[in-house]
């Protein structure tokens, strides 16, 4: 599900937090194409697991899980990117973390995107008001990026999933 039909890797410039410059270091570090010629299942236990206090274990299996199925919703449009920094630690993305980026899907208010700002990928969350366009960081160390008719911008794709290791 994983392969690497797909590797670009970006040159990642930082812009300093001063009276001229914007911070903005969540960059794309790799991309991925979805391999659709593989496919698995793994066993799924459909018994809620508990945060808190621990609670009766049931022992039987409710099916299986397909891990593409469950985050991919169009295969074509979809890839999967790894990123760099720490602007989107609000949103629970950290640094070498996988998105789902889906293709297909239209941005909207409050998405969080992959854009393209001058030739450099990024991830922000989508803030629209009125006819302001903004790119906001979910870390308060970073200023939003207004986006205006000046500004060499694209959303590249829509993060739909975020695949966080803890170890």
């Amino acid at each position: 599900m994983f392969s690497i039909s797909v590797l670009l890797i970006f040159a990642m410039s930082f812009w300093r937090k001063t009276n001229l410059h914007v911070k903005s270091e969540c960059f794309v570090l790799t991309i991925h194409r979805l391999n659709t010629t593989v496919s698995f299942s793994l066993d799924f236990y459909l018994t809620r697991i508990s945060a808190g206090f621990p609670s009766p274990a049931d022992d039987f299996l409710e099916g299986s899980l397909s891990l593409d199925q469950y985050l991919v919703r169009h295969p074509a449009a979809t890839f999967f990117v790894r990123v760099v920094g720490d602007s989107m630690l609000g949103a629970g993305i950290h640094s070498n973390d996988i998105l789902v980026v889906d293709r297909a899907l239209e941005p909207k208010h409050g998405s969080v995107v992959i854009a393209v700002i001058n030739g450099e990928l990024t991830v922000k969350r989508l803030h629209q008001k009125d006819s302001q366009l903004l790119l906001l960081a979910e870390n308060d160390d970073y200023y939003p990026i207004e986006i205006n008719e000046h500004t060499d911008f694209q959303i590249w794709g829509v993060v739909t999933n975020v695949v966080h290791s803890l170890c």
